[in-house]
């Protein structure tokens, strides 16, 4: 077996209806599950997170 498969975790989510129909919808139109398309996403946004938490470090650091 895959061992990145190996390392997922697997976590319970409740969606609306709306919300699960819009994300199916999305993922569909990039070729993706909609499993796939939610780690897609919430990977993303750690990334923005990440470079966000950095920038304002960088920041905070050239301050006089």
């Amino acid at each position: 077996m895959n061992a990145e498969k190996e390392d997922k975790k697997q976590v319970p989510l409740r969606l609306s209806k709306k919300l699960y129909d819009d994300l199916s919808a999305w993922a569909e139109d990039e070729f993706r599950s909609v499993n796939g398309q939610i780690e897609y996403l919430l990977s993303e946004c750690v990334k923005r997170r990440r470079k966000s938490d950095k920038g304002e470090k960088d920041a905070e650091e050239n301050l006089p």
